[in-house]
């Protein structure tokens, strides 16, 4: 047997690891996954950005409750996402998206690097609960060319989420609005104001609730009596302090109250959620029902769930409105899929998409004076339905939420002063 050189085999086990070396890189180059946390993304420019994104599935956690959601999601964004950008996009449905949070946080604390979470749809308590815990990869907004064209940043519904600023962290998708329902045939002249909403219910015993909270439609059917029995949103736009808020609280639950044995069923339960609402809607037991989806009530009329005498209104004082948003986590695998679904969700043909009712119905996050002639057009020729508000009127009518500390504390005194 010959002897090998000591040189020679050095020689070799060099060679051999610039081979292995250079496979390793080739094939980092070939994984998305792998190439997506070899680059510092939020610096990055969109080309790399788009380029890494291609081949990736992008797991999107998000609540999966409605059908039309859904089909816009799973026919209308993930053909296009998958043919113009080859990213593809799995939609996994939850029923609260405070679920997933708790599972990234579970997540973090194991130190788990490589999460299933990609995108998740969140705002409110769900976003301060995740923001402050440090589940989210971080401040990626401005490195989206659509938010960057199209989003007005400093808006104050866009760049705070229920009081809280956002500084990137989310990216805004959407805008809902908080619309009473009524039957026209039975309600010639709706209530402008709460006041006249209480006169309303007394005068028509059983024909109006609303769910009990903390489901979200009657938290927030709270925060709007809030509003009107204390003397206007301004009071609460600032960090909670409990010991001030509680003596301010009374004029609400006395209001709530003083209407309750009018109630469906003289208030003694009152419906868990706003699905139960509709169907008492639906079926005419109630003459109102409410929500936060200003086309809901169009979509419902031409589904034939609600009465084509089924009209919407605002208060005169304005209704809460609040905007919904877009985040990428901590350990999310595929970081620039996501970017790259969050931009396309944000173009102006996903969002005038998303505003037409035959998709979904609802409000754009986009700045309306900052799309093109031609957009702009197209926006205006949509037909929301006979029962969906103008979105000018809409618009003049906004009020901004509370800082999602308010909530909780609002929930649990309407089990103690009124509930009980």
């Amino acid at each position: 047997m010959r002897k090998v050189s000591t040189p020679v085999i050095t020689i070799i086990v060099i060679a051999i690891c610039l081979f292995l070396a250079g496979c390793s890189q080739a094939q980092n180059k070939s994984d998305p996954a792998v190439a997506t946390t070899s680059t510092d993304l939020l610096k990055a420019d969109w080309d790399e950005v788009a380029s890494q994104a291609k081949g990736q599935t992008v797991n999107m956690y998000m609540w999966g409750g409605s059908e039309s959601i859904n089909r816009y999601m799973d026919e209308w964004v993930a053909p296009r996402l998958k043919e113009d950008y080859e990213v593809t996009l799995q939609r996994v449905p939850v029923n609260d998206i405070n679920d997933t949070v708790n599972k990234l946080l579970a997540e973090k604390q194991v130190n788990k690097k490589e999460g299933s979470v990609d995108l998740i749809w969140i705002n409110g308590e769900n976003f301060k609960n995740a923001k402050e815990q440090d589940l989210l990869w971080g401040s990626f907004d401005k490195q989206l060319p659509n938010f960057n064209q199209y989003i007005d940043a400093n808006a104050p519904d866009i760049k705070d989420d229920f009081g809280l600023p956002t500084e990137g962290f989310e990216a805004p998708w959407g805008k809902a609005q908080f619309v009473f329902i009524y039957d026209s045939n039975k309600i010639k002249n709706p209530p402008t104001s709460m006041t006249q909403l209480a006169a309303w219910v007394k005068q028509n015993p059983g024909k109006f609730t609303y769910p009990a909270p903390p489901d979200f439609t009657g938290s927030a059917f709270v925060r709007q009596a809030l509003y009107e029995t204390t003397g206007g949103y301004q009071h609460y736009m600032k960090p909670l302090d409990s010991d001030s808020l509680t003596p301010k609280l009374s004029p609400l639950w006395d209001y709530l109250n003083s209407m309750e044995t009018s109630l469906w069923r003289e208030g003694k339960t009152y419906p868990e959620s706003l699905a139960k609402l509709d169907q008492l809607y639906a079926n005419g037991e109630v003459w109102m029902t409410m929500g936060y989806d200003p086309a809901r009530a169009s979509n419902e009329i031409k589904k034939g769930t609600f009465p084509a005498s089924t009209r919407t209104f605002v208060l005169e004082a304005g209704t809460l409105a609040n905007t919904h948003y877009l985040s990428i986590p901590f350990n999310s695998t595929h970081q620039a899929g996501a970017m790259v679904a969050i931009n396309f969700m944000l173009s102006p043909d996903a969002q005038i998409a998303k505003f037409d009712p035959l998709n979904w119905g609802e409000d754009m996050s986009l700045d309306l004076q900052k799309l093109s002639p031609e957009d702009q057009k197209r926006v205006s020729e949509i037909d929301r339905g006979i029962a969906t508000l103008p979105a000018g009127e809409l618009a003049s009518h906004r009020l901004p939420e509370l800082p999602s500390a308010y909530v909780d504390v609002l929930d649990n005194g309407w089990l103690e002063y009124v509930a009980k």
